[in-house]
């Protein structure tokens, strides 16, 4: 199979100084979809989309590394599956909480009523690779896709602690949330950051949310169109702003070039996105996200594979950029 090499691209208008690791892609050559990526007790720790490994369902995935080049499947994050939820359990998100000593997961599942549709969960766990136990009940529910992709910050500027999700061609949302994660706060309600439709390539609907903090602003990364199958259609765009309840401004808005595209495809590999920001102990950034390889499924009539993929992430003119080839 061919693969990618990821090499860093020398340049004196991109801000990189870390020593940055090789990586050749993918990093896991299996079903490894929306992948999160933590730094966690000495080791890399990865979350990813249910799946069957062995013939036996695994609701979360997680796998751990020492180098981000190898990687080795742990087993299953969430065992118990939660009394309010069937099936479907989508892009994990995990973070650790110093105040509760615990590591919380927030992550997507089909409620047991057939007219709900999907809800949000947390569930918390003493170690990153688990058992973590849900809550008892879901976040918020709600119909079709509306209420997927979670992902979840402590803002570093209030310390208030913040749920963004959001996809079914609605906006992407933020929310305040209770200090035990368990809620969201009182007083408080959805505040839209990113909406669909605005631009001509990869926004029909937009999901995958990942806000990182970096300079002073707040990143803002989204995924776009269609992420899975043979007729997948998926990308990386990118967003800023001050505040972490927005306005957020496009890549696209900011250069007037209407793109605001960060990572797609190329000959190699194509719908390339659900991504996660994460820093190496050197304090080089990173971006993990899946990717099907064009080759390999074409040849194989199936283009259902989502490997996971990494590459050092560097700034330009104060957005980040993706060091190597695309």
């Amino acid at each position: 199979m061919k693969r990618l090499a990821v090499t860093l691209l020398f340049s004196s208008c991109f801000l990189y100084s870390f020593a940055q690791k090789k990586i050749i892609n993918p990093v896991l050559d299996q079903d490894f979809p929306d992948p999160t990526v933590i730094r966690a007790e000495g080791k890399y720790y990865a979350y990813a989309t249910n799946t069957v490994i062995n013939g036996q369902w695994v609701h979360i995935q997680v796998a751990s590394s020492t180098d981000l080049q190898h990687w080795k499947i742990e087993g299953d994050a969430l065992p118990q599956k939660p009394s309010w939820a069937s099936r479907d359990f989508w892009a994990p998100h995990v973070l650790y909480d110093p105040s509760l000593k615990k590591y919380v997961l927030f992550y997507s599942g089909e409620s047991n009523d057939e007219q709900t549709g999907k809800c949000l969960g947390v569930a918390f766990a003493d170690k990153p690779d688990g058992p973590f136990t849900d809550k008892g009940s879901p976040l918020i529910c709600g119909n079709s896709f509306i209420n997927i992709d979670p992902m979840a910050i402590i803002d570093p500027k209030s310390g208030r602690k913040l749920l963004y999700w959001g996809s079914g061609h609605q906006p992407i949302k933020v929310q305040e949330l209770t200090d035990d994660w368990k809620a969201f706060k009182p007083g408080t309600s959805p505040v839209p950051v990113m909406y669909p439709n605005k631009e001509k390539k990869y926004d029909k609907l937009v999901e995958g949310a990942w806000v990182s903090y970096h300079d002073g602003k707040y990143y803002l990364y989204y995924s776009g169109d269609n992420c899975c199958g043979p007729e997948a259609s998926y990308a990386v765009l990118i967003a800023r702003a001050d505040n972490p309840f927005g306005p957020f401004q496009s890549l696209g808005e900011q250069n007037g070039t209407g793109s605001s595209i960060l990572l797609e495809k190329n000959e190699d590999w194509y719908a390339p996105g659900h991504n996660s920001i994460f820093n190496d102990e050197a304090g080089q950034e990173y971006i993990a996200y899946h990717a099907i390889h064009a080759t390999k499924n074409a040849k194989e009539r199936k283009g259902l594979t989502r490997v996971f993929c990494i590459a050092p992430i560097g700034y330009k003119n104060g957005w980040p950029v993706v060091l190597g080839p695309k």
